[in-house]
C-alpha cells in the first residue's frame, strides 16, 4: 500500500518585493517590477502542491495587509511568534541581508528543516559561517536564492562546459549596470563559479565611490567597481561594473573552441570555426524559484542530496568582501578565504 506524500508547512519572513511579490515595495526600490522577476517566494511556495503556505511575517503593516489580500494567508508582525505558533518545515527568509544571520540561526534552532534565504547570504563572512554551523548542527538545509543555480539553461551550459563544449577555458568577463556589487554582482560571481566549476582564489579591485544613493535607503552602501578575479586552475575573470553603467548583465566565457555569452535573451555560443548556436530564454509557467522549491521538497522526502551547497554562497560573499578589502589596500591582491579582521568586514548590501 502506497502512503500519501506529506505536505510541508511553509512560512515567509519578509513580505516585500521578492518575498511577498509586493509591487508597492518594488516601486519603493526604484520601480522594479514583480512581473519581471524569475519567481517570488510566495508564488513558488504556493504553486507547489506538496507545500502549504500557512503564514507570513513583516514589520510593515501595509505589507501584511496587502499580502493577506493577495494570498488569503495570515500574517504576523513578529517572526519569532510566527515560528513558535506555526511550526513550519520550510521558511523563506526574504528580509534585507543584515537580518539573514539572526533569522536563519533562530529558524535552525527552532527545528525548521529548510531555510530558503535570499542573497547575499549575509553582510559579513563570520555571520555566514555562523549560519552554516547552526544549520549543520540542527540538520537543517540552507538554500541561498542565487536563482541562476536553478535555471535550466545555466545547468545545461555548466554540463556542456564540463564536457568540453568551449574547449579549455582561457578567460571570463562579467559586466552589469547600476553598481551594487553585493546585491547584483553576487548573482554573476556565483553563476561564474557554478558554470566553470571553479572557486575564486584572489581578487584585485577598485570600487566606484562616485556618489549614488542606495535604492534601499541610507543604511546601505553597495557600490560597483572594476577588478580581476583569479579562479582555481589559473582562470582569470574581469569585472566591469560602475555605479552609472547601463545595459543588461552579461557573463562571457572564452575557450579554445568557442565563446559563450550568457545574458537576458539567453545563451549564445560562437564557435571559432564560424558555427553559432543560441539557447533562447524561456519564460514559461515554471520559474527558477519553482524548481528550487521542487528540489527542496525532494530533499525533505529523502530522495537525494540537494544540488547547491550553501558553502558556495559563503565563497561568493568572500569574493565580494575581497573587492572592498582590495580597494582599501590600493587594489592589492587579496587571497581567499579572508583572514583576521577581513572576516568581520561588513558589506551592507540590500
Amino acid at each position: 500500500m502506497n502512503r500519501p506524500h506529506p505536505t510541508y508547512r511553509a512560512a515567509i519572513i519578509g513580505l516585500g518585493f521578492i518575498g511577498g511579490g509586493d509591487q508597492v515595495s518594488g516601486d519603493a526600490i526604484g520601480g522594479q517590477q514583480v512581473s519581471n522577476l524569475d519567481g517570488t517566494h510566495a508564488e513558488a511556495l504556493s504553486k507547489n502542491e506538496r507545500v502549504q503556505l500557512v503564514a507570513g511575517s513583516s514589520r510593515d503593516a501595509g505589507r501584511r495587509e496587502r499580502f493577506t489580500q493577495r494570498t488569503g494567508v495570515k500574517t504576523y508582525a513578529d517572526w519569532r511568534e510566527m515560528l513558535d505558533k506555526e511550526r513550519p518545515a520550510i521558511v523563506s527568509v526574504a528580509t534585507y541581508s543584515p537580518q539573514h544571520a539572526e533569522i536563519t540561526i533562530a529558524c535552525a534552532e527552532r527545528g525548521v528543516r529548510v531555510i530558503y534565504c535570499e542573497k547575499p547570504i549575509a553582510t559579513r563572512v563570520v555571520d555566514a559561517e555562523r549560519m552554516l554551523a547552526a544549520c549543520e548542527k540542527a540538520g537543517a538545509l540552507l538554500v541561498i536564492n542565487h536563482n541562476r543555480r536553478f535555471h535550466a539553461h545555466h545547468r545545461r551550459l555548466r554540463d556542456e562546459i564540463a564536457r568540453g563544449l568551449l574547449g579549455d577555458l582561457t578567460s571570463a568577463a562579467l559586466r552589469w549596470g547600476n553598481g551594487r556589487l553585493g546585491n547584483v554582482g553576487t548573482h554573476l560571481i556565483d553563476a561564474l563559479c557554478m558554470l566553470t566549476g571553479r572557486k575564486v582564489e584572489a581578487v584585485s579591485a577598485t570600487l566606484d565611490l562616485s556618489p549614488k544613493a542606495d535604492c534601499r535607503g541610507p543604511d546601505f552602501h553597495d557600490p560597483g567597481g572594476w577588478g580581476v578575479m583569479r579562479l582555481t586552475g589559473g582562470l582569470t575573470a574581469t569585472v566591469d561594473n560602475s555605479n552609472y553603467a547601463t545595459g543588461s548583465a552579461l557573463i562571457i566565457l572564452y575557450g579554445t573552441k568557442a565563446r559563450a555569452t550568457v545574458g537576458g535573451t539567453g545563451i549564445a555560443i560562437d564557435f571559432w570555426d564560424g558555427r553559432t548556436d543560441h539557447w533562447a530564454s524561456q519564460r514559461g509557467q515554471s520559474t527558477s524559484m519553482d524548481r528550487a522549491v521542487a528540489e527542496i521538497v525532494e530533499w525533505l522526502d529523502g530522495r537525494g542530496a540537494f544540488p547547491y551547497a550553501a558553502q558556495d554562497a559563503v565563497r561568493t560573499l568572500e569574493a565580494i568582501v575581497a573587492f572592498h578589502v582590495s580597494h582599501a589596500r590600493k587594489a592589492a591582491w587579496v587571497e581567499l578565504p579572508p583572514q583576521g579582521e577581513d572576516r568581520h568586514r561588513e558589506v551592507r548590501s540590500g
